[in-house]
């Protein structure tokens, strides 16, 4: 049966580790870009391409551009119609696939290239140095033009998350953590156990892939004990349970129409089909969530991406859900219905293959490429979950090397999960004044200091309304009395300015 010439299909993929011996050797993020971008036009086996469509590239954290697409296009001698940017968020390489994919199917692009790419570790390592990158200045890269942004953006943090102060994943993860822990029913030393073999496996799958930037393995054992180079964090976070974001990395993926591909002269051995792809989002703010131990969003958006594709959750072969820290492999694990036994990466996740802010999930679709093109003429299929924020902006991507019978599917069961319950922040006065301050702890954690002390204390409490509350104390022995025992569940006394009382 032919194939539809608009069927949008993945051509070329391109992935950069660049582990440097000396900062003479950093390079700064576009050229990364442009040399994963590179890879990917000779992984497609293409002679040259001097134009294209669209050219888009996942916003960066580790160095200023002013449009970072169109510096990469002038390097490389490419010219692109459309450079844009997207807003910041883990999602957002997920997002660009299926954006693009669309407007191939719809016949709106031809061919499009999506990449992203961070210098976090040179940065890092330049500043602690005191050493001056000699990269271009925002102001010098001849591209004063604004750049398109993909698509708008919301805030992730309310006010009063911004006031009290918990606006970073590494404080917002480990309390979903201990929501996830007290809905199993596991004791402290059970479920850290449990998250320590599930990092464990996570890092041995780093260890066979070639673009990791961590290939080393560790036991549970490894992965749970504090030490010096593997600190408390975010209660019970070490560091090693944490997304790496110190990495130079780069990846890119072309995406075509099979009509185009054909023209080009790419061999049918790489072609790799994306066939469905949703988008959605959990309330945006965690205060309103209804429960810190459940996504619902991930659960009506990967249920719509299977429906789309026709096709179950365990039709996959290969899996990768996101994973900068346990608790989202849990949560998402949970919510699409897969066992947290299976193996649910195929790159080794952030804290071990590398987290290069915004753009893992572009390495993840270029592992998933390779992945797919060595089945060996046996139909094989791949899902991908990427996620931003806080839980909180999800992107679902299934593949397969051979063709659906249909066009390619994309949807939002966003409606549906703006209908879901929400829960209601009360102030720290109405938290004091309810039940004379009386509240129970549903989630929490403790922030360490880099000597690997307790330091601030952070607690979701519920209010007898079921209204939610937020306490936090810097008090070191109420932060030191949240590292002994379970707390969840445990009813705690607020004041008037939201501290958590001794």
């Amino acid at each position: 049966m032919p194939i539809n010439p608009r069927t949008p299909v993945l051509i070329g993929q391109g992935q950069i580790v660049n582990r440097i011996a000396n900062l003479n050797e950093a390079r700064e993020p576009v050229s990364l870009i442009a040399e994963a971008i590179q890879t990917a036009i000779a992984d497609a086996e293409i002679a040259s391409l001097r134009t294209v469509d669209a050219l888009h590239v996942v916003r960066l954290l580790s160095w200023k551009y002013h449009n970072p697409a169109l510096s990469v296009a002038k390097r490389l001698g490419i010219h692109a119609h459309v450079t844009g940017i997207t807003p910041h968020g883990g999602n957002m390489p997920q997002l660009l696939v299926n954006k693009v994919a669309s407007e191939i199917q719809g016949g709106e692009l031809e061919i499009a290239i999506v990449a992203g790419g961070e210098a976090s570790n040179s940065r890092a390592r330049a500043q602690r140095e005191n050493y001056s990158l000699p990269w271009p200045r925002p102001d010098s890269d001849g591209n004063q033009t604004a750049p398109a942004t993909v698509v708008d953006d919301a805030a992730m943090n309310s006010e009063t998350e911004i006031a009290r102060q918990i606006v970073l994943p590494v404080q917002v993860y480990p309390m979903f953590e201990s929501a996830l822990r007290a809905r199993a029913g596991r004791s402290l030393g059970d479920h850290e156990n449990h998250i320590g073999r599930l990092w464990s496996r996570f890092s041995g799958v780093a260890r066979t892939n070639d673009f990791a930037w961590s290939k080393n393995g560790f036991t549970a054992e490894e992965i749970l004990e504090v030490t010096p180079s593997n600190r408390m964090i975010g209660l019970p976070y070490r560091k090693l349970m944490n997304s790496n974001n110190q990495v130079d990395m780069a990846a890119a993926l072309i995406v075509c129409s099979v009509e185009k591909a054909t023209q080009l002269g790419v061999p049918k051995s790489k072609w790799v089909f994306p066939i469905s792809g949703t988008d959605c989002h959990d309330h945006y703010y965690v205060s309103n969530r209804h429960s810190l131990a459940e996504t619902p969003a991930v659960r009506l958006g990967g249920k719509l991406a299977c429906q789309l594709a026709e096709m179950s959750i365990d039709d996959f072969n290969l899996i990768d859900l996101y994973s900068c820290f346990p608790s989202a492999v849990q949560l998402g694990a949970q919510s699409l219905g897969l066992s947290i036994d299976r193996q649910l990466t195929i790159t080794g996740g952030l804290s071990f293959a590398g987290g290069p802010w915004n753009n893992y999930v572009m390495h993840a679709i270029a592992t998933m490429v390779t992945k797919l093109r060595r089945a060996d003429d046996k139909p094989e299929h791949g899902f991908i979950w990427a996620n931003g924020g806080y839980a909180t902006k999800h992107s679902f991507g299934i593949y397969s090397n051979s063709p659906s019978r249909n066009a390619y599917r994309h949807a939002s069961p966003q409606a549906e999960v703006d209908a879901l319950p929400k829960r209601e922040l009360a102030t720290a006065a109405e938290a004091a004044t309810s039940l004379v301050g009386r509240a129970t702890i549903e989630a929490y954690t403790v922030m360490h200091d880099r000597d690997g002390k307790p330091e601030t204390a952070i607690a979701s409490t519920l209010l007898g309304d079921s209204r939610r509350a937020w306490a936090t104390s810097k008090d070191p022995q109420v932060a030191a009395s949240l590292c002994s025992g379970e707390w969840v569940g445990r009813q705690v006394t607020l004041d008037s300015t939201g501290n958590l009382l001794p």
